[in-house]
Protein backbone atom coordinates (compact mmCIF):
# COMPACT_ATOMS: atom_id res chain seq x y z
CA UNK A 1 0.00 0.00 0.00
CA UNK A 2 2.98 2.27 0.69
CA UNK A 3 4.15 1.97 -2.94
CA UNK A 4 0.71 2.91 -4.23
CA UNK A 5 0.64 6.00 -2.04
CA UNK A 6 4.03 7.04 -3.39
CA UNK A 7 2.78 6.65 -6.97
CA UNK A 8 -0.33 8.70 -6.24
CA UNK A 9 1.82 11.44 -4.73
CA UNK A 10 4.13 11.42 -7.75
CA UNK A 11 1.20 11.84 -10.10
CA UNK A 12 -0.15 14.75 -8.09
CA UNK A 13 3.28 16.35 -8.15
CA UNK A 14 3.28 16.05 -11.96
CA UNK A 15 -0.18 17.55 -12.07
CA UNK A 16 0.95 20.58 -10.06
CA UNK A 17 4.11 20.97 -12.18
CA UNK A 18 2.03 21.06 -15.36
CA UNK A 19 -0.35 23.61 -13.85
CA UNK A 20 2.60 25.75 -12.74
CA UNK A 21 3.80 25.77 -16.35
CA UNK A 22 0.41 27.03 -17.54
CA UNK A 23 -0.75 23.69 -18.92
CA UNK A 24 -4.43 22.87 -18.39
CA UNK A 25 -4.41 19.19 -17.31
CA UNK A 26 -8.15 18.84 -18.02
CA UNK A 27 -8.49 20.64 -21.36
CA UNK A 28 -11.64 20.45 -23.46
CA UNK A 29 -10.75 22.33 -26.63
CA UNK A 30 -9.32 19.62 -28.90
CA UNK A 31 -11.48 18.63 -31.86
CA UNK A 32 -11.46 14.89 -32.58
CA UNK A 33 -12.20 14.25 -36.25
CA UNK A 34 -11.22 10.61 -36.64
CA UNK A 35 -10.80 7.29 -34.84
CA UNK A 36 -7.97 4.77 -34.97
CA UNK A 37 -10.29 2.53 -37.02
CA UNK A 38 -10.64 5.27 -39.65
CA UNK A 39 -6.87 5.31 -40.14
CA UNK A 40 -6.59 1.52 -40.31
CA UNK A 41 -9.53 1.29 -42.74
CA UNK A 42 -8.11 3.95 -45.04
CA UNK A 43 -4.44 2.94 -44.96
CA UNK A 44 -4.17 -0.60 -43.61
CA UNK A 45 -3.34 -2.02 -47.05
CA UNK A 46 -1.03 0.78 -48.21
CA UNK A 47 2.75 0.44 -48.25
CA UNK A 48 5.26 3.02 -47.03
CA UNK A 49 5.77 4.58 -50.45
CA UNK A 50 2.08 5.10 -51.05
CA UNK A 51 1.62 6.65 -47.61
CA UNK A 52 4.44 9.09 -48.30
CA UNK A 53 3.08 10.24 -51.66
CA UNK A 54 -0.07 11.91 -50.42
CA UNK A 55 0.05 12.42 -46.64
CA UNK A 56 -3.33 13.00 -44.98
CA UNK A 57 -3.58 14.66 -41.57
CA UNK A 58 -5.71 13.03 -38.90
CA UNK A 59 -6.86 14.25 -35.48
CA UNK A 60 -7.46 11.50 -32.93
CA UNK A 61 -7.60 11.26 -29.15
CA UNK A 62 -7.24 8.46 -26.66
CA UNK A 63 -5.45 6.99 -23.69
CA UNK A 64 -1.73 6.21 -23.51
CA UNK A 65 -1.57 2.45 -22.91
CA UNK A 66 2.17 1.87 -23.48
CA UNK A 67 5.27 3.90 -24.33
CA UNK A 68 8.87 3.38 -25.40
CA UNK A 69 11.20 6.36 -25.03
CA UNK A 70 14.33 6.98 -27.11
CA UNK A 71 15.58 10.33 -25.86
CA UNK A 72 14.36 12.80 -28.45
CA UNK A 73 11.56 10.55 -29.69
CA UNK A 74 9.12 7.95 -28.41
CA UNK A 75 6.50 5.44 -29.52
CA UNK A 76 3.17 5.23 -27.66
CA UNK A 77 0.19 2.95 -28.00
CA UNK A 78 -2.92 5.12 -28.13
CA UNK A 79 -6.30 3.52 -27.37
CA UNK A 80 -9.66 5.00 -28.35
CA UNK A 81 -13.15 3.52 -28.65
CA UNK A 82 -12.19 1.69 -31.87
CA UNK A 83 -8.90 0.09 -30.84
CA UNK A 84 -5.20 0.91 -30.61
CA UNK A 85 -2.71 2.61 -32.90
CA UNK A 86 1.01 3.29 -32.55
CA UNK A 87 1.99 6.96 -32.42
CA UNK A 88 5.49 8.27 -33.15
CA UNK A 89 6.28 11.42 -31.20
CA UNK A 90 9.53 13.22 -32.03
CA UNK A 91 10.78 16.53 -30.61
CA UNK A 92 11.64 17.93 -34.04
CA UNK A 93 8.09 17.18 -35.24
CA UNK A 94 5.90 18.40 -32.35
CA UNK A 95 8.22 21.15 -31.11
CA UNK A 96 10.24 21.64 -27.95
CA UNK A 97 7.32 22.85 -25.78
CA UNK A 98 4.92 20.03 -26.59
CA UNK A 99 7.67 17.44 -26.32
CA UNK A 100 8.57 18.64 -22.83
CA UNK A 101 4.91 18.30 -21.84
CA UNK A 102 4.90 14.80 -23.31
CA UNK A 103 7.92 13.82 -21.21
CA UNK A 104 5.87 14.52 -18.07
CA UNK A 105 2.97 12.31 -19.16
CA UNK A 106 2.17 8.87 -17.74
CA UNK A 107 0.44 5.71 -18.85
CA UNK A 108 -3.28 6.31 -18.59
CA UNK A 109 -3.16 9.99 -19.57
CA UNK A 110 -5.54 11.09 -22.33
CA UNK A 111 -4.05 13.07 -25.20
CA UNK A 112 -5.08 14.53 -28.52
CA UNK A 113 -2.81 13.91 -31.51
CA UNK A 114 -2.65 15.40 -34.99
CA UNK A 115 -0.45 13.67 -37.52
CA UNK A 116 -0.02 11.69 -40.74
CA UNK A 117 0.14 7.91 -41.22
CA UNK A 118 3.39 6.14 -42.12
CA UNK A 119 5.01 2.74 -41.76
CA UNK A 120 7.89 2.04 -39.38
CA UNK A 121 10.97 0.00 -40.25
CA UNK A 122 9.10 -3.05 -39.00
CA UNK A 123 6.22 -2.16 -41.38
CA UNK A 124 3.75 -1.26 -38.62
CA UNK A 125 1.12 1.30 -39.58
CA UNK A 126 1.62 4.28 -37.26
CA UNK A 127 0.81 7.97 -36.96
CA UNK A 128 3.63 10.51 -37.03
CA UNK A 129 2.57 13.23 -34.60
CA UNK A 130 2.75 16.85 -35.71
CA UNK A 131 0.90 18.16 -32.67
CA UNK A 132 0.10 16.95 -29.16
CA UNK A 133 -2.28 18.15 -26.46
CA UNK A 134 -2.84 16.86 -22.94
CA UNK A 135 -6.58 16.38 -22.42
CA UNK A 136 -6.81 14.59 -19.06
CA UNK A 137 -4.10 13.85 -16.49
CA UNK A 138 -4.61 10.45 -14.91
CA UNK A 139 -3.97 10.44 -11.17
CA UNK A 140 -3.94 6.66 -10.76
CA UNK A 141 -1.69 4.15 -12.54
CA UNK A 142 -3.07 1.59 -14.96
CA UNK A 143 -3.35 -2.01 -13.68
CA UNK A 144 -0.58 -3.08 -16.07
CA UNK A 145 1.76 -1.75 -13.44
CA UNK A 146 0.95 -5.00 -11.63
CA UNK A 147 0.85 -7.21 -14.74
CA UNK A 148 -2.73 -6.56 -15.68
CA UNK A 149 -6.17 -6.57 -14.11
CA UNK A 150 -6.88 -10.23 -13.39
CA UNK A 151 -8.61 -10.27 -9.99
CA UNK A 152 -12.22 -11.17 -10.75
CA UNK A 153 -13.75 -9.15 -7.93
CA UNK A 154 -11.80 -6.03 -8.94
CA UNK A 155 -12.73 -6.52 -12.59
CA UNK A 156 -16.45 -6.52 -11.81
CA UNK A 157 -16.27 -3.75 -9.20
CA UNK A 158 -14.08 -1.45 -11.29
CA UNK A 159 -15.50 -2.24 -14.71
CA UNK A 160 -14.04 0.98 -16.11
CA UNK A 161 -10.56 -0.47 -15.58
CA UNK A 162 -11.61 -3.85 -16.92
CA UNK A 163 -12.82 -2.24 -20.15
CA UNK A 164 -9.70 -0.10 -20.35
CA UNK A 165 -7.09 -2.82 -20.12
CA UNK A 166 -8.83 -6.03 -21.26
CA UNK A 167 -9.79 -5.75 -24.95
CA UNK A 168 -11.68 -9.06 -24.88
CA UNK A 169 -14.02 -7.65 -22.23
CA UNK A 170 -14.78 -4.64 -24.40
CA UNK A 171 -15.50 -7.02 -27.29
CA UNK A 172 -18.11 -8.87 -25.20
CA UNK A 173 -20.05 -5.69 -24.56
CA UNK A 174 -19.78 -4.58 -28.18
CA UNK A 175 -21.27 -7.95 -29.10
CA UNK A 176 -23.98 -7.54 -26.47
CA UNK A 177 -25.04 -4.25 -28.04
CA UNK A 178 -25.06 -5.86 -31.48
CA UNK A 179 -27.14 -8.82 -30.28
CA UNK A 180 -29.79 -6.50 -28.83
CA UNK A 181 -29.83 -4.42 -32.02
CA UNK A 182 -30.30 -7.55 -34.13
CA UNK A 183 -33.18 -8.71 -31.93
CA UNK A 184 -34.87 -5.31 -32.12
CA UNK A 185 -34.49 -5.21 -35.90
CA UNK A 186 -35.84 -8.77 -36.24
CA UNK A 187 -38.92 -7.93 -34.18
CA UNK A 188 -39.67 -4.68 -35.95
CA UNK A 189 -39.43 -6.30 -39.37
CA UNK A 190 -42.17 -8.68 -38.25
CA UNK A 191 -44.51 -5.84 -37.31
CA UNK A 192 -43.93 -5.93 -33.55
CA UNK A 193 -44.28 -2.58 -31.78
CA UNK A 194 -41.65 -1.73 -29.16
CA UNK A 195 -43.24 -0.37 -25.99
CA UNK A 196 -42.32 0.62 -22.44
CA UNK A 197 -44.24 -0.51 -19.38
CA UNK A 198 -43.90 0.50 -15.69
CA UNK A 199 -40.83 -0.55 -13.75
CA UNK A 200 -42.52 0.41 -10.47
CA UNK A 201 -45.75 -1.51 -10.03
CA UNK A 202 -48.39 -1.62 -7.27
CA UNK A 203 -48.59 -5.42 -7.67
CA UNK A 204 -45.57 -7.60 -8.44
CA UNK A 205 -46.98 -9.78 -11.19
CA UNK A 206 -46.13 -11.69 -14.33
CA UNK A 207 -43.87 -14.27 -12.69
CA UNK A 208 -43.40 -16.27 -9.52
CA UNK A 209 -40.51 -14.49 -7.82
CA UNK A 210 -39.72 -12.46 -4.72
CA UNK A 211 -39.84 -8.70 -5.51
CA UNK A 212 -37.93 -5.67 -4.30
CA UNK A 213 -40.17 -3.30 -2.37
CA UNK A 214 -40.10 0.50 -2.19
CA UNK A 215 -42.40 3.30 -1.00
CA UNK A 216 -43.81 6.33 -2.81
CA UNK A 217 -44.01 9.27 -0.42
CA UNK A 218 -46.52 11.40 -2.34
CA UNK A 219 -48.92 8.56 -3.10
CA UNK A 220 -48.31 7.05 0.34
CA UNK A 221 -48.21 3.54 -1.07
CA UNK A 222 -45.89 0.58 -1.44
CA UNK A 223 -44.55 -0.15 -4.90
CA UNK A 224 -42.54 -3.06 -6.28
CA UNK A 225 -39.76 -3.12 -8.84
CA UNK A 226 -41.14 -5.27 -11.61
CA UNK A 227 -40.34 -8.94 -11.71
CA UNK A 228 -41.77 -9.09 -15.26
CA UNK A 229 -43.68 -6.80 -17.66
CA UNK A 230 -46.09 -9.57 -18.65
CA UNK A 231 -49.41 -8.36 -17.28
CA UNK A 232 -48.94 -4.85 -18.68
CA UNK A 233 -47.95 -6.12 -22.11
CA UNK A 234 -51.05 -8.33 -22.22
CA UNK A 235 -53.19 -5.33 -21.27
CA UNK A 236 -51.84 -3.69 -24.43
CA UNK A 237 -52.90 -6.70 -26.50
CA UNK A 238 -56.40 -6.33 -24.98
CA UNK A 239 -56.26 -2.70 -26.14
CA UNK A 240 -55.60 -3.74 -29.73
CA UNK A 241 -51.80 -3.57 -29.94
CA UNK A 242 -51.67 -7.09 -31.29
CA UNK A 243 -47.88 -7.50 -31.51
CA UNK A 244 -45.78 -5.86 -28.80
CA UNK A 245 -42.32 -6.36 -27.35
CA UNK A 246 -40.16 -4.79 -24.68
CA UNK A 247 -36.45 -5.18 -24.04
CA UNK A 248 -36.63 -4.58 -20.34
CA UNK A 249 -34.91 -4.62 -16.99
CA UNK A 250 -36.42 -6.92 -14.38
CA UNK A 251 -35.63 -7.16 -10.68
CA UNK A 252 -35.91 -10.25 -8.49
CA UNK A 253 -34.90 -10.29 -4.85
CA UNK A 254 -33.25 -13.67 -5.06
CA UNK A 255 -29.85 -15.33 -5.01
CA UNK A 256 -26.74 -14.40 -6.98
CA UNK A 257 -24.91 -17.03 -9.03
CA UNK A 258 -23.13 -17.48 -12.34
CA UNK A 259 -26.60 -17.58 -13.93
CA UNK A 260 -28.50 -15.09 -11.75
CA UNK A 261 -28.21 -11.38 -11.04
CA UNK A 262 -30.93 -9.51 -9.10
CA UNK A 263 -31.20 -7.02 -12.00
CA UNK A 264 -31.30 -8.58 -15.45
CA UNK A 265 -32.49 -7.99 -19.02
CA UNK A 266 -35.23 -9.81 -20.90
CA UNK A 267 -36.98 -9.43 -24.20
CA UNK A 268 -40.66 -10.15 -23.64
CA UNK A 269 -43.14 -10.19 -26.50
CA UNK A 270 -46.78 -11.06 -27.22
CA UNK A 271 -48.51 -11.97 -30.46
CA UNK A 272 -52.27 -12.13 -30.83
CA UNK A 273 -53.79 -15.05 -32.75
CA UNK A 274 -50.71 -17.21 -32.18
CA UNK A 275 -50.01 -20.33 -30.12
CA UNK A 276 -46.99 -21.49 -28.14
CA UNK A 277 -46.20 -23.81 -31.06
CA UNK A 278 -46.00 -20.79 -33.39
CA UNK A 279 -43.54 -19.22 -30.95
CA UNK A 280 -41.30 -22.29 -30.99
CA UNK A 281 -40.83 -21.81 -34.74
CA UNK A 282 -40.45 -18.04 -34.26
CA UNK A 283 -37.86 -18.45 -31.48
CA UNK A 284 -35.84 -20.93 -33.50
CA UNK A 285 -35.75 -18.51 -36.43
CA UNK A 286 -34.87 -15.51 -34.23
CA UNK A 287 -32.02 -17.12 -32.31
CA UNK A 288 -30.58 -18.84 -35.38
CA UNK A 289 -30.60 -15.50 -37.20
CA UNK A 290 -28.81 -13.70 -34.36
CA UNK A 291 -26.33 -16.56 -33.88
CA UNK A 292 -25.40 -16.65 -37.56
CA UNK A 293 -24.99 -12.86 -37.71
CA UNK A 294 -22.85 -12.66 -34.56
CA UNK A 295 -20.84 -15.89 -34.80
CA UNK A 296 -20.82 -16.45 -38.57
CA UNK A 297 -22.05 -20.03 -38.13
CA UNK A 298 -24.74 -22.08 -36.44
CA UNK A 299 -22.06 -24.34 -34.97
CA UNK A 300 -20.51 -22.48 -32.07
CA UNK A 301 -18.28 -23.31 -29.12
CA UNK A 302 -19.23 -22.87 -25.48
CA UNK A 303 -16.84 -23.77 -22.70
CA UNK A 304 -14.68 -25.73 -25.14
CA UNK A 305 -17.61 -27.85 -26.33
CA UNK A 306 -19.52 -27.57 -29.61
CA UNK A 307 -23.13 -26.45 -29.68
CA UNK A 308 -24.97 -27.15 -32.91
CA UNK A 309 -27.72 -24.54 -33.25
CA UNK A 310 -28.89 -25.85 -36.62
CA UNK A 311 -32.66 -26.30 -36.87
CA UNK A 312 -34.88 -28.13 -36.34
CA UNK A 313 -34.43 -28.15 -32.56
CA UNK A 314 -35.37 -31.10 -30.38
CA UNK A 315 -38.80 -31.08 -28.69
CA UNK A 316 -39.71 -33.13 -25.62
CA UNK A 317 -42.60 -32.97 -23.17
CA UNK A 318 -41.85 -32.20 -19.53
CA UNK A 319 -42.79 -35.71 -18.39
CA UNK A 320 -41.01 -37.43 -21.29
CA UNK A 321 -37.82 -35.60 -20.33
CA UNK A 322 -38.03 -36.77 -16.69
CA UNK A 323 -38.55 -40.38 -17.75
CA UNK A 324 -35.75 -40.23 -20.36
CA UNK A 325 -33.07 -38.46 -18.33
CA UNK A 326 -34.14 -39.53 -14.84
CA UNK A 327 -34.39 -43.16 -15.94
CA UNK A 328 -37.57 -43.65 -13.92
CA UNK A 329 -40.93 -45.26 -14.57
CA UNK A 330 -43.95 -43.22 -15.62
CA UNK A 331 -45.72 -44.18 -12.37
CA UNK A 332 -43.98 -41.41 -10.39
CA UNK A 333 -45.35 -38.74 -12.74
CA UNK A 334 -48.91 -38.96 -11.43
CA UNK A 335 -48.35 -40.00 -7.82
CA UNK A 336 -47.27 -37.23 -5.39
CA UNK A 337 -46.02 -39.75 -2.79
CA UNK A 338 -43.84 -41.65 -5.27
CA UNK A 339 -42.58 -38.41 -6.80
CA UNK A 340 -41.70 -37.10 -3.33
CA UNK A 341 -39.83 -40.28 -2.41
CA UNK A 342 -37.90 -40.16 -5.68
CA UNK A 343 -37.00 -36.52 -5.10
CA UNK A 344 -35.71 -37.35 -1.63
CA UNK A 345 -33.64 -40.20 -3.10
CA UNK A 346 -31.94 -37.58 -5.28
CA UNK A 347 -30.97 -35.65 -2.15
CA UNK A 348 -33.55 -32.90 -2.68
CA UNK A 349 -34.73 -31.28 0.55
CA UNK A 350 -38.46 -30.80 -0.05
CA UNK A 351 -41.31 -30.16 2.34
CA UNK A 352 -44.12 -32.69 2.44
CA UNK A 353 -47.43 -31.54 1.02
CA UNK A 354 -46.01 -29.74 -2.03
CA UNK A 355 -48.18 -29.93 -5.16
CA UNK A 356 -47.14 -32.67 -7.57
CA UNK A 357 -46.13 -30.14 -10.22
CA UNK A 358 -43.67 -28.43 -7.87
CA UNK A 359 -42.13 -31.75 -6.87
CA UNK A 360 -41.71 -32.70 -10.53
CA UNK A 361 -40.20 -29.29 -11.27
CA UNK A 362 -37.53 -29.86 -8.62
CA UNK A 363 -36.83 -33.31 -10.08
CA UNK A 364 -36.62 -31.82 -13.57
CA UNK A 365 -34.06 -29.23 -12.46
CA UNK A 366 -31.93 -31.96 -10.96
CA UNK A 367 -32.05 -34.79 -13.51
CA UNK A 368 -32.99 -33.18 -16.82
CA UNK A 369 -31.77 -29.59 -17.12
CA UNK A 370 -28.00 -30.30 -16.96
CA UNK A 371 -28.30 -32.72 -19.92
CA UNK A 372 -30.03 -30.30 -22.33
CA UNK A 373 -26.89 -29.15 -24.14
CA UNK A 374 -28.18 -28.82 -27.69
CA UNK A 375 -31.19 -26.49 -28.16
CA UNK A 376 -34.24 -28.29 -26.76
CA UNK A 377 -37.85 -27.18 -26.30
CA UNK A 378 -39.50 -28.72 -23.23
CA UNK A 379 -43.31 -28.57 -23.49
CA UNK A 380 -46.48 -29.37 -21.53
CA UNK A 381 -45.63 -28.15 -18.05
CA UNK A 382 -47.86 -28.96 -15.05
CA UNK A 383 -50.71 -26.49 -14.58
CA UNK A 384 -49.96 -25.90 -10.88
CA UNK A 385 -46.58 -24.31 -11.69
CA UNK A 386 -47.92 -22.23 -14.60
CA UNK A 387 -50.48 -19.77 -13.15
CA UNK A 388 -50.70 -17.59 -16.28
CA UNK A 389 -50.69 -20.28 -18.97
CA UNK A 390 -53.60 -21.71 -20.96
CA UNK A 391 -54.62 -25.26 -20.06
CA UNK A 392 -54.23 -27.84 -22.77
CA UNK A 393 -57.64 -28.65 -24.25
CA UNK A 394 -57.01 -32.42 -24.20
CA UNK A 395 -54.96 -32.62 -20.97
CA UNK A 396 -56.09 -29.90 -18.52
CA UNK A 397 -53.50 -31.01 -15.96
CA UNK A 398 -50.81 -29.51 -18.23
CA UNK A 399 -50.54 -26.17 -20.03
CA UNK A 400 -49.61 -25.07 -23.54
CA UNK A 401 -46.15 -23.90 -22.58
CA UNK A 402 -42.52 -24.43 -23.48
CA UNK A 403 -39.15 -23.56 -22.06
CA UNK A 404 -36.06 -23.45 -24.26
CA UNK A 405 -32.83 -24.92 -22.89
CA UNK A 406 -29.35 -24.56 -24.38
CA UNK A 407 -26.07 -25.65 -22.72
CA UNK A 408 -28.06 -26.87 -19.73
CA UNK A 409 -29.69 -23.51 -19.02
CA UNK A 410 -33.16 -22.12 -19.48
CA UNK A 411 -33.02 -19.41 -22.13
CA UNK A 412 -36.69 -18.71 -22.84
CA UNK A 413 -40.13 -19.33 -21.39
CA UNK A 414 -43.33 -19.09 -23.45
CA UNK A 415 -46.94 -20.16 -23.47
CA UNK A 416 -50.32 -19.74 -24.99
CA UNK A 417 -51.86 -17.14 -22.72
CA UNK A 418 -54.69 -17.87 -20.35
CA UNK A 419 -57.46 -15.54 -21.57
CA UNK A 420 -60.36 -16.98 -19.57
CA UNK A 421 -60.88 -14.40 -16.76
CA UNK A 422 -62.80 -16.87 -14.56
CA UNK A 423 -60.06 -19.50 -14.77
CA UNK A 424 -57.42 -16.81 -14.23
CA UNK A 425 -59.11 -15.52 -11.07
CA UNK A 426 -59.38 -19.04 -9.68
CA UNK A 427 -55.66 -19.58 -10.26
CA UNK A 428 -54.82 -16.27 -8.59
CA UNK A 429 -56.91 -17.36 -5.58
CA UNK A 430 -55.01 -20.64 -5.48
CA UNK A 431 -51.76 -18.68 -5.55
CA UNK A 432 -53.00 -16.58 -2.62
CA UNK A 433 -53.60 -19.77 -0.65
CA UNK A 434 -50.03 -20.84 -1.40
CA UNK A 435 -48.72 -17.43 -0.34
CA UNK A 436 -50.59 -17.69 2.97
CA UNK A 437 -49.07 -21.15 3.41
CA UNK A 438 -45.59 -19.58 3.21
CA UNK A 439 -44.72 -19.48 -0.50
CA UNK A 440 -43.12 -16.03 -0.82
CA UNK A 441 -42.90 -16.38 -4.61
CA UNK A 442 -46.59 -17.15 -5.19
CA UNK A 443 -48.37 -14.76 -7.57
CA UNK A 444 -50.46 -11.93 -6.10
CA UNK A 445 -54.06 -11.16 -7.02
CA UNK A 446 -54.39 -8.47 -9.71
CA UNK A 447 -58.03 -7.39 -9.96
CA UNK A 448 -57.38 -4.85 -12.73
CA UNK A 449 -55.75 -7.52 -14.87
CA UNK A 450 -58.84 -9.71 -14.37
CA UNK A 451 -60.97 -6.74 -15.42
CA UNK A 452 -58.87 -6.32 -18.57
CA UNK A 453 -59.35 -9.99 -19.42
CA UNK A 454 -63.10 -9.56 -18.99
CA UNK A 455 -63.02 -7.12 -21.91
CA UNK A 456 -61.49 -9.88 -24.00
CA UNK A 457 -57.88 -10.88 -24.62
CA UNK A 458 -57.64 -12.42 -28.09
CA UNK A 459 -55.99 -15.85 -28.30
CA UNK A 460 -52.39 -14.87 -27.70
CA UNK A 461 -48.96 -16.38 -27.20
CA UNK A 462 -46.17 -14.68 -25.27
CA UNK A 463 -42.54 -15.28 -24.44
CA UNK A 464 -39.62 -14.02 -22.43
CA UNK A 465 -36.05 -14.51 -23.64
CA UNK A 466 -33.13 -13.99 -21.24
CA UNK A 467 -30.85 -11.50 -22.99
CA UNK A 468 -27.99 -11.93 -20.53
CA UNK A 469 -27.96 -15.70 -20.97
CA UNK A 470 -28.16 -15.39 -24.75
CA UNK A 471 -25.15 -13.03 -24.68
CA UNK A 472 -23.32 -15.52 -22.42
CA UNK A 473 -23.96 -18.25 -25.00
CA UNK A 474 -22.90 -16.24 -28.05
CA UNK A 475 -19.78 -14.74 -26.42
CA UNK A 476 -18.69 -17.97 -24.68
CA UNK A 477 -18.92 -16.30 -21.25
CA UNK A 478 -19.08 -18.59 -18.22
CA UNK A 479 -20.73 -16.15 -15.80
CA UNK A 480 -23.62 -13.71 -16.09
CA UNK A 481 -21.33 -11.16 -14.43
CA UNK A 482 -19.14 -11.24 -17.53
CA UNK A 483 -21.98 -9.88 -19.68
CA UNK A 484 -23.47 -7.29 -17.28
CA UNK A 485 -21.47 -4.08 -17.11
CA UNK A 486 -22.07 -3.49 -13.42
CA UNK A 487 -23.24 -6.71 -11.71
CA UNK A 488 -24.54 -6.66 -8.16
CA UNK A 489 -21.78 -7.23 -5.60
CA UNK A 490 -21.39 -7.28 -1.84
CA UNK A 491 -20.25 -3.93 -0.36
CA UNK A 492 -16.54 -3.28 -0.74
CA UNK A 493 -14.62 -3.88 2.45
Amino acid sequence: MEELNDILLQRRDKLKALQDEGVNPFANDFTVRHSTADIVAAHGEQDAATLGENPIEYAIAGRIMARRDFGKAAFVQLQDRAGRLQIYIARDQVGEKDFEIFRKLDLGDLIGITGTPFRTKTDELSLRASGLRLLTKSLRPLPEKWHGLTDVETRYRQRYLDLMVNPQVRDVFLQRSRIISLIREFMQKRDFLEVETPMMQPIAGGATARPFKTYHNTLKMDLFLRIAPELYLKRLVVGGLERVFEINRNFRNEGISIQHNPEFTMMEFYQAYATYEDLMDFTEELICHVTDEVCGSLKISYGGREVDMSPPWKRLSFKEAIVQYGKVGVEILDDPAKAFDYARSLGLDLERGLPLGKILAEIFDEVVEPHLWEPTFITQYPTDISPLSRRNDQQPEVVDRFELFIVGRELANAFSELNDPIDQKERFLQQLDEKEAGDEEAHAMDEDYIRALEYGLPPTAGEGIGIDRLVMLLTDSSSIRDVILFPQLRPEK
